[in-house]
């Protein structure tokens, strides 16, 4: 039998197998190489499931659920376990809906069905009874035609009008005893896997709450977010209005070329909650207006186009960056890496910040101050400001919401809004489309566009970006007088146009080379739209470009 030389990078340890051997018995051999259960494989930088089989010399990184990859492919899991046990207990007639994450648990609905404590807790049984019987979850290759006919029969339309869509012509299923399912992306080897999880009914859902992958052994903290619930629920009615519930929707628009009035449509419900928000505003009579929001929510656009609703109903603003603040580069906290930590509240002149907002509160002229990046010092000369009867200043920073940035400013002069990419468009029933993905496509291309970046280079710096919004941003967005979803129904049908040769370009040998491929297949779901289509004053135009707003 011929043997194969395999590099474990785990522990750094070089060992021989036979071929044929698959990864799943050669992690029972390395178990203790992870901090929790090995879930999955990267095979020379490739994600593979532990049934793969090794048949070439290699080198093997075996992850957890503390890794990203690790925990989608729990979430999946659970998922999958969670719709068989729906599926015996309510028939095929009952459709489960993934909608959105909260506190990286899934918020889940079951569409014409009433959901109750005790319908959960025969749910949850049912699931710890799959477990139990550790049901091996089998990946099978299908042609279109029988997938057609296996949604059919469970009821699947969007998997079902998905597949219209599909250039190949075999896809991908898996399955748990007599239950089929299309879900993207890897799945454990057996239903034993997913032991930590609960169902907690939520609003008119309920959440699936997973393992932690931070604390494994833990579920995920089931918190409430009213405010950000209360977005999505907006965007789900855009949503209706539009007649878009999922991506195969959206490709019949592009395909029977309706999607110039889609993008219309879209545009003009954003810019009527603009307008809303500006009336909310006037209304409040308070003076100082905070934006914040994570990374390529689109703050610069939103901000620009909202001063020019304030200045519709008579409101002159005046705009600040939060950035013009920072301390000299020298005196910049550092991260435990050795690096200038820029996004710490405490890298900021908060004292002078606040006594400026009460100077100008009073109708005192103020220079306040900007900020050079490359000096790393405060400009010479500031931008004077003064506000007048009925002028409001407007403060864009990722600090806006956390009340420790002005402990000398009273409520009753701040309207804060909270911005994101809050996207609630799903591929099909069961699979959702994260919001951090969509952002980091967002960031992908204007990091191309504006800032030289390549899409490796963004990719890699990234898990460092969300590490920072856990901390600055997220634990404070509802704290926001009002939350905007700046994420456009058709925007990765764009991005798509530009994000593409940019992660086909990445190499196997870089590290972000298997989030560049998953990326690349969440794309492939979506038909392109002509960037031209995208009207000039966009949010999307921040990120492709040919924005109006552009000095």
């Amino acid at each position: 039998m011929k043997s194969f030389n395999v590099h474990i990078v785990n522990n750094k340890t070089d060992v021989t197998v036979d071929s044929n051997t698959s990864l799943l018995e050669l992690s029972k051999l390395y178990r203790n190489v992870t901090k929790s259960t090995i879930l999955l494989a990267k095979v020379d930088n490739i994600e593979r499931d532990l049934n793969y089989r090794i048949n070439d010399d290699c080198n093997i990184e075996f992850l957890d659920i503390t890794s990203k990859l690790g925990f989608r492919v729990y979430q999946r899991s659970a998922v999958f376990i969670m719709l068989a046990a729906v599926r015996k207990i309510l028939g095929k007639e009952a459709v489960v809906w993934v909608e959105h994450t909260i506190n990286r648990n899934y918020f889940c609905i079951i569409r014409g069905v009433e959901i109750s404590r005790k319908l959960l807790s025969e749910i949850k049984e049912e699931m710890t009874e799959i477990v139990k019987n550790d049901f091996p979850i089998e990946k099978l290759q299908v042609s279109v035609s029988e997938a057609e006919e296996i949604f059919t029969k469970n009821n699947l339309i969007n998997c079902k009008k998905e597949l219209k869509y599909i250039k190949a012509t075999s896809v991908s299923l898996y399955k748990i005893n007599d239950y089929y399912d299309y879900l993207y992306g890897s799945m454990v080897p057996s239903t034993e896997y997913i032991k930590i999880f609960d169902l907690v009914k939520h609003g008119d859902g309920f959440v699936l709450q997973f393992e932690s992958p931070k604390v494994p052994g833990t579920l995920n903290e089931h918190l409430k977010y009213p405010k950000l619930t209360s977005i999505f629920k907006e965007y789900n009615r855009w949503s209706e209005i539009l007649n878009v519930p999922a991506v195969c929707s959206l490709n019949d628009a592009i395909s029977n070329s309706e999607i110039k009035e889609l993008i219309l449509i879209t545009e003009a419900l954003q810019e009527k909650k603009l307008a809303n928000i500006a009336d909310a505003i006037q209304k409040s009579g308070k003076k100082f207006v905070f934006i914040a929001g994570p990374s390529s929510s689109g703050k610069t656009t939103f901000s620009k186009r909202l001063c020019i609703q304030l200045k519709v109903i008579g409101i002159k603003p005046h705009v600040i960056s939060l950035d013009d603040y920072y301390k000299r580069r020298e005196e910049i906290p550092f991260e435990a890496d050795g690096t200038k930590n820029f996004e710490d509240l405490s890298a900021l002149e908060i004292d002078k910040f606040n006594n400026d907002l009460l100077r100008l509160k009073e109708g005192e002229e103020v220079e306040t101050p900007l900020y050079d990046f490359i000096t790393g010092e405060p400009k010479t000369a500031g931008k004077k400001i003064k506000l007048e009867e009925g002028d409001v200043l407007v403060i864009e920073g990722i600090h806006g919401l956390n009340n420790a940035l002005t402990p000398k400013i009273g409520e009753d002069d701040k309207y804060k809004i909270y911005i994101s990419a809050l996207t609630q468009l799903n591929i099909d029933e069961h699979n959702r489309i994260s919001t951090t993905d969509s952002r980091l496509i967002r960031r992908i291309v204007r990091d191309h566009f504006f800032r030289g970046f390549s899409a490796s280079s963004t990719i890699s710096m990234w898990p460092k970006v969300l590490e920072g919004e856990e901390k600055n941003i997220f634990p404070f967005q509802e704290n926001a007088d009002v939350m905007f979803n700046s994420a456009l129904i058709y925007e990765l049908s764009v991005l798509k146009v530009f994000a593409e040769p940019l992660l086909f370009n990445m190499d196997k040998s870089e590290s972000g080379y298997t989030e560049a491929k998953r990326l690349l297949n969440l794309l492939n779901s979506f038909l392109a739209v002509n960037p031209q289509d995208i009207p000039t004053n966009s949010l999307l135009r921040e990120f492709v470009g040919g924005s109006c707003f552009e000095s």
